[in-house]
């Protein structure tokens, strides 16, 4: 893995303001943290733009975090043209040059073509800067190329022959306009050198420098980017899957290859700068495709001298070191439901789209004061789905609900309000301007959010993005969980059991609790114990699922051997949990894939699933992190309760009271069956009598 703990791709942009609403040809912004990918930024204007990347620099070193920050255009020109401008082969003088004499408004607008004009000045003949949005305007930029002698200056850089890179940083105009890039990027790069910490690649040292900028080209991974597009088909925005490609790209690149791509580097790259990695494009490209798992094998490690582990330590560590292992794709409305989203959605429509009645009645412009009112009804009537009309002053027209409201009207009166006699519409005021209609977008406007990313899509949220205009969305792939029960003792239900067996009661619980959570669940079977055969179960779900839940095997026995072959592969932790029923969680990585072992005992692992598998599975799905809502009510039990483990108690609400099960017995199946829920008991010794207050948290909560 890169030695940096963030990477950012910066895809950069010489245009003006870009439209609310996402779209191509503008700043997108691609994230990687900790080898997990971001939601990629769009950013509409390059201030906008500048401001957010100075504060995830500020971010990333206030917590201690080393960013890679990488931008899609030079940041040299080719040999001798900073010594012909600023009469120094220092690159950063030139950078300073330009952040001196280019000037970027909010809307965008520039002044870059007046710029080039100067800089062609210092040079004979024509260029070397070309192309221009206009041909009348700027007449010191050549509208062609042609003409233009590169004798004195290359038109391109070393590192733009070795990446074959199309463009030339001359070029102003024209895809791909990468001159524009050059000018409009080079101020925005003089600030950031400036802030604390920030060092350049390669210009100066940066082996330990908690920033590091660079340039980049996605031209580099071309292949996979072609092959995201047909994946996510209609919709998908290039730029933003460009940057979010090759920002994980870039975050799994080996340390070695890494290290070479930004030690081993010709003269030139002193004052032309280097496309990094360019010779590492075969590399780049297969990481987008197959990166390594975004959870490292030692994130379940415990902190040296830990024991016993508190259940709220335990949900924080969870919490903090998961991170979602499901790809993205876009899918219809038909095929939406259920899924959770990859990425914001905003609306593609108003909803309503134009202002509309309420009711049926007739309707007019203005309110009414108090008294008797007469106006003329004008020909025909407004219905739903009408294209909306014209009425005069003065006159009013027959409207039904849902009708968009013609030009002229804005207030609509009920029918039972009024008295329709030869013609002309009567009625008593007073009447309040704007009575029953509704306004265009008072739902929701173009560009209003209309989901989060993480959101589970349901019926509602359906509605929403139908009315909303948006047929096609970016959605999570299922969370594949695998249910595997292991231990001699089993018997699968319709097979004959022998004195000492029992029913696998763990894996149709478990299946059903996945099923109910939202995920995909996927039966591995039962395995005796036998290491072996356990190692091959093991090594097939790792190709079939996105994470497995094991019941039994979970301790440090002679026969606990999920533990012990997550503890061979070296990826184990043993998490010994205050928490009845329950205690012993093992925690793991087998090739990539996260394993939970759970108890063998039912209730236990039921427990155990509600309380840490639950909010876990739900943030590798990309659903984030949820905590169950608890409720504070009487008791209807009496316990004494001994320090130092939290415990869930079965429970069901009676007469406005929480009842618990008669046994607290971890065998006792029956009592989850009767069970509403389970009656939270906190760490410290408690005494409880009937009527005091505890807190149940209801199966609900948990979404079963």
């Amino acid at each position: 893995m890169t030695p940096f703990d963030t990477v950012l791709v910066a895809d950069w942009s010489a245009a003006r303001r870009a439209p609310a609403k996402p779209s191509k040809d503008a700043i997108w912004l691609g994230i990687t943290r900790h080898g997990v990918s971001l939601d990629p930024v769009y950013c509409r204007s390059r201030l906008e733009a500048e401001a957010w990347i100075t504060d995830l620099i500020r971010e990333e070193t206030g917590a201690g975090r080393r960013l890679l920050a990488t931008f899609d255009f030079p940041f040299g020109y080719p040999a001798g043209f900073a010594r012909h401008v600023t009469g120094s082969d220092d690159p950063f003088a030139l950078w300073d040059w330009f952040a001196d004499h280019i000037t970027d408004a909010p809307d965008g607008s520039n002044n870059r073509f007046e710029v080039a004009e100067k800089l062609n000045a210092l040079f004979d003949g024509p260029g070397p800067f070309w192309g221009k949005l206009h041909k009348d305007q700027w007449p010191g930029v050549p509208y062609r190329k042609e003409g233009i002698r590169f004798d004195r200056i290359a038109e391109k850089r070393a590192c733009d022959s070795v990446a074959r890179a199309a463009s030339s940083c001359f070029q102003l105009a024209f895809p791909p306009t990468v001159g524009g890039q050059v000018m409009m990027g080079l101020p925005m790069l003089s600030r950031l050198r400036r802030v604390q910490g920030v060092r350049v690649w390669p210009f100066e040292d940066w082996t330990e420098a908690p920033v590091v900028l660079a340039e980049i080209w996605p031209g580099l991974i071309e292949p996979a980017v072609k092959a995201a597009m047909a994946d996510l088909g209609p919709g998908a925005i290039r730029d933003r899957e460009q940057v979010r490609l090759l920002a994980q790209a870039l975050a799994h690149l080996p340390a070695a290859d890494l290290h070479a791509a930004m030690t081993d580097l010709p003269d030139e790259a002193r004052e032309e700068a280097w496309i990094l990695a360019a010779e590492h494009r075969d590399t780049l490209t297969t990481l987008t495709r197959h990166p390594p798992s975004p959870l490292r094998n030692d994130c379940f490690a415990l902190p040296p001298g830990v024991h016993w582990t508190p259940v709220a330590e335990a949900l924080d560590l969870l919490r903090a070191r998961l991170a979602p292992v499901t790809k993205a794709e876009t899918v219809g409305l038909a095929d939406a439901l259920g899924r959770i989203s990859a990425a914001a959605v905003n609306a593609a429509r108003a909803n309503p789209p134009l202002p509309n009645t309420a009711v049926d009645g007739y309707g007019f412009a203005g309110g009414r004061d108090a008294g008797a009112h007469q106006m003329p009804l004008v020909h025909g009537r407004a219905a739903a789905g009408d294209a909306p009309g014209a009425v005069p002053d003065g006159h009013a027209i027959r409207v039904l609900t849902g009708a968009a409201l013609p030009e002229g009207v804005d207030t609509v009166i009920l029918q039972e309000d009024v008295v329709v006699d030869n013609g002309t519409v009567r009625f008593s005021g007073p009447v309040k301007s704007g009575a029953n209609t509704r306004r265009a977008g008072e739902d929701r406007k173009i560009g209003d959010p209309v989901l989060a990313k993480g959101d589970r899509i349901g019926p509602a949220e359906l509605a929403l993005l139908a009315a909303t205009g948006v047929g096609a969305v970016q959605v999570r792939r299922p969370l594949r969980v695998g249910v595997l029960s292991t231990g001699d003792e089993l018997v699968q239900v319709g097979d004959q059991a022998s004195a000492g067996q029992i029913y696998d009661a763990n894996r149709p619980m478990l299946l059903g609790l996945i099923t109910q959570f939202g995920h995909q669940p996927v039966d591995l079977g039962a395995v005796a114990d036998d290491r072996a055969a356990l190692r091959a179960r093991l090594d097939g779900a790792a190709r079939t699922v996105d994470v497995v839940l094991t019941s039994g095997g979970a301790s440090a026995g002679d026969e606990d051997h999920v533990s012990a072959l997550l503890e061979e592969a070296g990826a184990m932790a043993l998490w010994r949990i205050a928490i009845k029923p329950g205690r012993p969680l093992a925690l793991g990585m087998w090739d990539g894939m996260p394993v939970f072992g759970l108890p063998g005992n039912p209730v236990a692992a039921m427990v155990c699933t509600l309380i840490f598998a639950r909010p876990a599975l739900g943030l590798l799905a990309g659903s984030g992190w949820s905590e169950p809502q608890g409720f504070t009510v009487p008791a209807g039990f009496a316990k004494n309760k001994k320090a130092g483990r939290r415990e869930y108690l079965r429970a069901r609400i009676q007469d406005g009271r929480a009842e618990v099960f008669a046994s607290e017995g971890s065998g006792r199946i029956s009592g989850l069956a009767w069970a509403e829920g389970l009656v939270e008991l906190a760490e410290p010794a408690l005494k409880i009598a009937p009527g005091d207050p505890v807190t149940f948290v209801p199966y609900g909560s948990f979404g079963i």
